[in-house]
């Protein structure tokens, strides 16, 4: 019989994927989750959001019979910020932040054990959280991948209501329009000012690593002008300094 994974990330397309297979008796093996870590001890998530994944949704989604895979690679994106680079023009700098297009995070902490799943369950059906108004994003299935919600006629919105319907819409989406993790470079100011003032743990971890020296990203006093976070999110004696 052939498996059918739901690719979930605990956002609104992905999670109405899986209610639509639930309301219309899409076949389902399993939810496939991908948590990137942070340190071997913080989910690499917007708190808000692991909160809602790991104490709301997975339970939910277990109550109704539906498994949930939880993948974890065993690199953090603290390994990649301090793996030491050996070849080229930065060799013997870290690699410091991720930078936009080009994700050393996505690359070694979530690409590997994703590949290694999928390898374990070859000719699998993949549920992928494309929205029947995603055009661009849909012209990507074909094969084994699909969409149930265009099978369903189901836009970005029509997703959100469906997650609100059950009670599985983040509460991440109260300050951001798509989850991501919380030191991605593609962080929006409204996410960082979130951050700043409800995570202060974090955003201090991230100034620290901010003024790391002999970095490939990022160091010297101030993120990366390619780091989209920008000398503009600086913290001084309480104070912010700049667009934040």
């Amino acid at each position: 019989m052939t498996e059918h994974f739901a690719s979930w990330s605990g956002g609104a397309d992905s999670t109405a994927t899986a209610l639509l297979a639930l309301e219309h008796g899409e076949p389902l093996t399993a939810l496939v989750y991908c948590e990137v870590m942070f340190d071997a001890h913080t989910s690499g998530e917007v708190p808000e959001h692991a909160d809602f994944i790991h104490g709301i949704a997975i339970p939910w989604f277990e109550e109704h019979g539906v498994r949930v895979e939880v993948l974890r690679s065993q690199k953090t994106f603290m390994d990649v910020f301090w793996h030491q680079i050996k070849k080229g023009l930065r060799a013997g700098k870290y690699q410091g932040f991720p930078s936009p297009g080009f994700c050393k995070v996505q690359d070694r902490c979530k690409t590997p054990p994703l590949g290694r799943f999928r390898r374990a369950h070859k000719g699998a059906v993949q549920y992928i959280g494309y929205a029947a108004d995603e055009d661009e994003r849909l012209l990507r299935l074909g094969g084994q991948k699909i969409s149930l919600l265009q099978k369903y006629g189901y836009t970005q919105k029509d997703a959100r209501e469906l997650c609100r319907k059950y009670g599985l819409l983040s509460p991440a989406y109260e300050f951001c329009k798509r989850g991501g993790c919380f030191f991605c470079p593609n962080t929006s100011d409204n996410e960082f000012r979130h951050l700043r003032a409800h995570h202060r743990e974090l955003w201090d971890k991230l100034l620290e690593l901010q003024h790391v020296e002999n970095v490939a990203l990022g160091g010297s006093g101030q993120m990366t002008t390619s780091f989209t976070w920008g000398p503009g999110l600086t913290w001084k004696n309480g104070r912010s300094h700049g667009r934040i």
